[in-house]
Protein backbone atom coordinates (compact mmCIF):
# COMPACT_ATOMS: atom_id res chain seq x y z
CA UNK A 1 0.00 0.00 0.00
CA UNK A 2 1.24 3.78 -0.82
CA UNK A 3 1.51 6.36 1.24
CA UNK A 4 -0.95 8.06 -0.32
CA UNK A 5 -3.50 5.38 0.17
CA UNK A 6 -2.61 5.33 3.80
CA UNK A 7 -3.29 9.12 4.09
CA UNK A 8 -6.53 8.24 2.13
CA UNK A 9 -7.70 5.55 4.15
CA UNK A 10 -7.12 7.56 7.58
CA UNK A 11 -9.53 10.47 6.26
CA UNK A 12 -12.93 10.00 7.42
CA UNK A 13 -15.40 13.06 8.63
CA UNK A 14 -15.70 11.66 12.33
CA UNK A 15 -11.49 11.87 12.82
CA UNK A 16 -11.28 14.97 10.42
CA UNK A 17 -14.12 16.71 13.19
CA UNK A 18 -12.25 14.97 16.09
CA UNK A 19 -8.99 16.48 14.79
CA UNK A 20 -10.19 19.89 14.55
CA UNK A 21 -11.88 19.69 18.10
CA UNK A 22 -9.00 18.49 19.87
CA UNK A 23 -6.27 20.51 17.90
CA UNK A 24 -7.54 23.36 16.54
CA UNK A 25 -5.48 25.87 18.56
CA UNK A 26 -2.21 23.92 18.73
CA UNK A 27 -2.58 23.88 14.21
CA UNK A 28 -3.31 27.54 14.38
CA UNK A 29 -6.17 29.69 12.13
CA UNK A 30 -4.11 29.19 9.14
CA UNK A 31 -3.69 25.38 9.05
CA UNK A 32 -7.48 25.08 9.98
CA UNK A 33 -8.39 27.24 7.48
CA UNK A 34 -7.04 25.67 4.74
CA UNK A 35 -8.65 21.99 6.13
CA UNK A 36 -11.50 23.68 6.02
CA UNK A 37 -11.46 25.10 2.30
CA UNK A 38 -10.66 21.33 1.34
CA UNK A 39 -13.26 19.73 3.31
CA UNK A 40 -15.90 21.47 2.03
CA UNK A 41 -14.56 21.67 -1.13
CA UNK A 42 -14.91 17.78 -0.93
CA UNK A 43 -18.44 18.06 -0.33
CA UNK A 44 -19.07 19.82 -3.30
CA UNK A 45 -21.03 17.68 -6.55
CA UNK A 46 -19.09 19.46 -9.15
CA UNK A 47 -15.51 18.09 -7.76
CA UNK A 48 -13.97 15.29 -10.24
CA UNK A 49 -12.92 12.01 -8.51
CA UNK A 50 -9.43 13.53 -9.01
CA UNK A 51 -9.88 16.58 -6.82
CA UNK A 52 -11.98 14.41 -4.18
CA UNK A 53 -8.85 12.03 -3.97
CA UNK A 54 -6.22 14.94 -3.62
CA UNK A 55 -8.62 16.36 -0.59
CA UNK A 56 -8.78 12.98 0.90
CA UNK A 57 -5.34 12.43 0.42
CA UNK A 58 -4.56 15.70 1.81
CA UNK A 59 -7.42 15.87 4.83
CA UNK A 60 -6.07 12.10 5.99
CA UNK A 61 -2.04 13.34 5.84
CA UNK A 62 -3.18 16.60 8.22
CA UNK A 63 -5.17 13.40 10.66
CA UNK A 64 -2.78 10.77 10.32
CA UNK A 65 -0.92 10.98 13.93
CA UNK A 66 2.44 10.38 12.49
CA UNK A 67 3.58 12.31 9.75
CA UNK A 68 6.84 14.09 8.46
CA UNK A 69 7.26 16.47 11.41
CA UNK A 70 5.22 15.14 14.49
CA UNK A 71 2.13 17.14 16.12
CA UNK A 72 3.28 17.64 18.95
CA UNK A 73 6.43 19.65 18.20
CA UNK A 74 6.04 22.61 19.49
CA UNK A 75 6.01 25.75 17.14
CA UNK A 76 6.78 23.70 14.02
CA UNK A 77 4.43 20.50 14.39
CA UNK A 78 1.89 21.52 11.53
CA UNK A 79 4.57 22.93 8.94
CA UNK A 80 4.48 20.38 7.36
CA UNK A 81 0.36 19.78 7.38
CA UNK A 82 0.27 22.93 6.11
CA UNK A 83 2.72 22.41 3.42
CA UNK A 84 0.37 19.61 1.92
CA UNK A 85 -2.79 21.61 2.65
CA UNK A 86 -1.56 24.56 0.30
CA UNK A 87 -0.92 21.94 -1.92
CA UNK A 88 -3.60 20.44 -2.25
CA UNK A 89 -5.59 23.83 -2.30
CA UNK A 90 -3.38 25.13 -5.47
CA UNK A 91 -4.06 21.73 -6.98
CA UNK A 92 -8.36 21.71 -6.48
CA UNK A 93 -8.39 26.49 -6.52
CA UNK A 94 -10.87 25.66 -9.12
CA UNK A 95 -13.37 24.19 -6.84
CA UNK A 96 -13.05 26.46 -3.81
CA UNK A 97 -16.00 28.69 -4.96
CA UNK A 98 -18.02 31.22 -3.27
CA UNK A 99 -20.07 29.23 -0.78
CA UNK A 100 -17.25 26.65 0.17
CA UNK A 101 -15.48 30.20 1.14
CA UNK A 102 -18.62 31.44 3.10
CA UNK A 103 -19.08 28.00 5.21
CA UNK A 104 -15.36 27.97 6.20
CA UNK A 105 -15.10 30.94 6.89
CA UNK A 106 -18.53 31.06 9.18
CA UNK A 107 -16.85 27.97 10.76
CA UNK A 108 -13.32 30.38 11.36
CA UNK A 109 -15.31 33.04 12.42
CA UNK A 110 -17.04 30.99 15.13
CA UNK A 111 -14.22 29.35 16.21
CA UNK A 112 -11.49 31.99 15.96
CA UNK A 113 -13.72 34.98 16.07
CA UNK A 114 -11.26 35.73 19.41
CA UNK A 115 -7.69 35.05 19.03
CA UNK A 116 -8.16 31.52 20.46
CA UNK A 117 -10.99 29.24 19.90
CA UNK A 118 -13.49 28.78 22.57
CA UNK A 119 -13.69 25.66 24.41
CA UNK A 120 -17.54 26.02 23.57
CA UNK A 121 -16.99 26.18 20.06
CA UNK A 122 -14.45 23.20 19.63
CA UNK A 123 -17.16 20.90 21.89
CA UNK A 124 -18.94 21.52 18.57
CA UNK A 125 -18.09 18.51 16.40
CA UNK A 126 -20.78 18.63 13.92
CA UNK A 127 -19.75 20.70 10.56
CA UNK A 128 -22.92 22.41 10.96
CA UNK A 129 -22.67 23.43 14.82
CA UNK A 130 -23.14 27.01 13.63
CA UNK A 131 -25.77 26.54 10.75
CA UNK A 132 -22.41 26.44 8.10
CA UNK A 133 -22.38 22.82 7.03
CA UNK A 134 -25.13 22.67 4.60
CA UNK A 135 -25.14 19.35 3.25
CA UNK A 136 -21.99 17.86 4.74
CA UNK A 137 -23.85 18.91 8.33
CA UNK A 138 -26.53 16.81 7.49
CA UNK A 139 -24.26 13.77 6.66
CA UNK A 140 -22.72 14.04 9.66
CA UNK A 141 -25.98 13.87 11.62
Amino acid sequence: MSEIEDYEHAYSEANFWQKLKRFAKAAGKEVVEKALLLYYAGQEEDAPAWAKATIVASLGYFIAPLDAIVDLTPAIGYADDLGVLALALAAVATYINDDVRDKAARKITHWFGSEEPTDTALNETSPDADNSGGEAGKEAS
